[in-house]
C-alpha cells in the first residue's frame, strides 16, 4: 500500500527553510544594525523597556517589526484563503514567491540607519509569512524561523521517549533537534558569508527559497508502506 506525503512537510524543506532562517537572523544581527528580525519576543521587551522610560519615539522604533510581523500572518492568510484550490501553484508557493521578492529587494538596499530599519521590516515580514505557512514537519507542529518552542518540544518528546520507550516520541524529538541543528547551520553559514559579502549576502537564503518553491511542484511524494 502507498502513502501520499505533501512536500511542504517533508523533513528536507524543514531542513532548508530552518537553513533560511538561522541565516537570516544572523544577516540582520551582523549587517543590519545587530538586530535579531526572526521573532518579536526582543521587540516587545524592550518596546516595554522603551515605554516605561517614556522613550516613545524608541518605542515606535521597536513596534514597527512586531506589526510587520503580524502583517505577515494576515498576509499568509489571505493568500491561503484565495489561493487553496489554485491548480497550479500551491499557496505556499504563492507565499515563497512574496518571500523570495522580498529578499532579492533587500539584497540591493545600502547599509544606513533608515534603510536598515526597513530591511529588519521586510525581514520581519518575510520570517512571519514562513512561520505562519509552514508549521507542520513529518507531522511535528514547529517553527523555521526560531527555535524555543522547538526546543521545548524536542526535549519533551524524548522525555516522553525516555519514560515510555514509544519510538515515535524518539522520532518526534529527532525532527524538533535536527532541524534545530539546520538552523544553526544556517546561522554559522550566515555568519562567514555576511562578514564578507555584508548585504547582498540575503540572496543566499532566496537561493534556497527557490529550492523549496521548485520542490513543492512535486506536490505528493509516495512511499511503500507494510
Amino acid at each position: 500500500m502507498k502513502k501520499e506525503i505533501n512536500m511542504s512537510h517533508t523533513l528536507m524543506v524543514g531542513y532548508l527553510l530552518a537553513f533560511a532562517g538561522g541565516f537570516l537572523d544572523v544577516y540582520t544581527y551582523i549587517c543590519r544594525d545587530g538586530v535579531f528580525a526572526n521573532a518579536q519576543t526582543g521587540n516587545m521587551v524592550l518596546l516595554g523597556v522603551s515605554v516605561a522610560k517614556g522613550n516613545f519615539l524608541s518605542a515606535i522604533n521597536y513596534s514597527i517589526p512586531v506589526f510587520a510581523f503580524v502583517f505577515g500572518v494576515i498576509v499568509s492568510y489571505f493568500i491561503k484563503s484565495k489561493f487553496l484550490e489554485n491548480d497550479f501553484l500551491q499557496w505556499k508557493q504563492i507565499v515563497l514567491g512574496v518571500e523570495i521578492a522580498s529578499l532579492i529587494a533587500v539584497a540591493f538596499v545600502p547599509e544606513g540607519k533608515i534603510s536598515n530599519m526597513i530591511v529588519n521590516i521586510i525581514i520581519s515580514f518575510v520570517c512571519s509569512l514562513q512561520v505562519q505557512s509552514f508549521r507542520r514537519i513529518k507531522g511535528n507542529i514547529l517553527a523555521t524561523t526560531m527555535c524555543t518552542g522547538n526546543l521545548r518540544s524536542g526535549v519533551e518528546a524524548l522525555c516522553r521517549y525516555g519514560e515510555n520507550r514509544d519510538k515515535a516520541d524518539l522520532k518526534s524529538g529527532l525532527v524538533y533537534l535536527s532541524v534545530i541543528l539546520s538552523f544553526i547551520v544556517g546561522a554559522a553559514v550566515g555568519a562567514v558569508i555576511t562578514n564578507i559579502f555584508m548585504c547582498i549576502s540575503a540572496l543566499v537564503p532566496c537561493f534556497v527559497l527557490i529550492i523549496v518553491f521548485v520542490m513543492l511542484f512535486i506536490k505528493k511524494k509516495r512511499k511503500w508502506m507494510n
